[in-house]
């Protein structure tokens, strides 16, 4: 990028003007790309009662979670592994907290995220992502063929080009202390996540670091989104209803809130109830293949607010390209026989991402084109 010193001065003059117009993405009013189909579009009202569970970590900051699975397991361990396992059985989704991610990382992310995208629109279209390489800034992206009321901006852990996929990070040049931020911040919350797969994997009666392997060199990426205010929040989604492809998703959302799930018990959508200093957890697709629909990866979406802008930060916990994925075969028996062709992860993720970066007309690809007639 080339040096441009008198940009910073630039933007912080035009800050307000561009934050309440050109930064926005919408503006005030609603084109029609975002209208949802009207069963898809949100009710006036959504209840926050019953929702998803809240699980105290503070176990596994006391004790190690054991990697043998003849190692004996404190009753409070063994408790956890139980709430886990049910959460995802019920849900697909939990909230977590004391979980051991300090609070001054995400809030060093937060703040950052706040300036970039409070940037005019074509300072932060500089690291704008593309269809070659879906890292970067983006604004109109894809659900099910319905755009989305947002903006993002995604990063990578481990940057790789193959044939089948560039990932290649592209940090803007402002705020100068986005980069650092995003990337202490991920190495908290990436030890979270391989903690949550360890206890996943000891509530399906397998050793704790039965999924690790699979993560090496790790596709996983961290996304910043930006809900702007939105003139119609009975027509549009932030997010249109989806499940997530990957394996683990630890999201991070502020105090307006937003996140609707789809509550397995009865089909109704349940507004996820923010809670300061904590994470939450959903199950993807992943889980849901390697557990032969032990845990299923639950749909969810999220709302829009006529008067105050959001911000959240998933983290996406996400194999190698390479890693080819079916039912664990010690999950797999004659009574319960595999429900899924293997697929190979690369090339899933890489349909998934050319679905959200423009409009194709049909359904992207979803594991139930992988599902066994059985």
């Amino acid at each position: 990028m080339e040096s441009r010193p008198d940009s910073l001065h630039r933007i912080t003059l035009t800050y307000d003007k561009h934050r309440s117009s050109e930064a926005s993405i919408m503006g005030n009013e609603v084109d029609q790309a975002f209208i949802q189909d009207a069963e898809h579009r949100p009710k006036p009202t959504i209840s926050d009662a019953g929702g998803i569970p809240v699980i105290d970590l503070s176990p596994i900051l006391r004790y190690p979670i054991p990697s043998d699975p003849a190692d004996p397991v404190p009753d409070e361990l063994s408790d956890l592994i139980a709430e886990i396992g049910a959460a995802c059985q019920d849900w697909g989704f939990f909230q977590v907290v004391n979980h051991g991610v300090e609070l001054e990382l995400l809030e060093r992310v937060q703040a950052a995220a706040r300036e970039f995208f409070a940037l005019p629109v074509e300072e932060k279209r500089r690291v704008k992502r593309d269809d070659v390489n879906p890292l970067g800034y983006y604004d109109t992206e894809h659900t099910k063929n319905v755009r989305d009321w947002k903006e993002v901006f995604d990063f990578i852990l481990t940057e790789s080009e193959s044939d089948l996929l560039q990932l290649k990070n592209q940090w803007p040049e402002y705020p100068p202390e986005l980069r650092e931020a995003c990337e202490e911040y991920v190495e908290g919350v990436k030890e979270l996540a391989y903690k949550l797969l360890e206890l996943i994997a000891l509530s399906l009666n397998l050793p704790a670091k039965r999924f690790n392997g699979f993560f090496e060199d790790s596709t996983s990426f961290v996304r910043l989104n930006h809900y702007n205010p939105c003139p119609s929040p009975d027509l549009v989604l932030g997010v249109g209803r989806h499940k997530d492809g990957g394996a683990l998703t630890v999201l991070s959302q502020d105090e307006v809130g937003g996140l609707d799930v789809k509550r397995k018990a009865d089909g109704e959508w349940v507004r996820v109830k923010p809670r300061p200093n904590s994470y939450i957890i959903n199950v993807g697709d992943i889980i849901q293949v390697w557990s032969n629909d032990k845990y299923e990866s639950v749909e969810h979406r999220v709302s829009v607010n006529s008067e105050k802008e959001r911000f959240s930060i998933p983290f996406f916990f996400n194999p190698a390209a390479s890693t080819n994925l079916k039912p664990l075969d010690e999950l797999v028996s004659e009574e319960n026989p595999a429900r899924y062709e293997e697929y190979n992860w690369g090339e899933f993720f890489k349909a998934r991402k050319d679905s959200n970066f423009k409009k194709l007309g049909k359904e992207n690809l979803q594991i139930y084109h992988f599902r066994k007639k059985v």
